[in-house]
């Protein structure tokens, strides 16, 4: 399993969203801190989930960071986080 796929499994486990995307932008980060061959270390996700409901940025933040811990300990040098609400941004 990719790490892609972990992150995506994860997320849609922990928070049945109404729509996610998980992107691999390690491309762009060649040459830079954490990159690796192979990439998969850079990723931004796009998450909208009942979840997130009255919840502030940080706190959907936390809930992800919480969620994918061990993907954050280990090969994920960075992730980008967009988290909605239903009906939001």
């Amino acid at each position: 399993m990719t790490v892609k796929d972990a992150i995506t499994n994860k997320l849609h486990e922990a928070f049945a969203p109404e729509s996610l995307d998980v992107v691999d932008e390690s491309h762009l980060h060649e040459g830079h801190s954490g990159h690796r061959p192979g990439g998969e270390t850079h990723f931004r996700v796009y998450i909208v989930s009942k979840a997130f409901e009255r919840k502030s940025r940080i706190e959907r933040h936390r809930m992800i960071n919480a969620t994918l811990a061990a993907e954050l300990e280990g090969p994920v040098h960075a992730l980008a986080i967009k988290a909605h609400a239903p009906g939001e941004g």
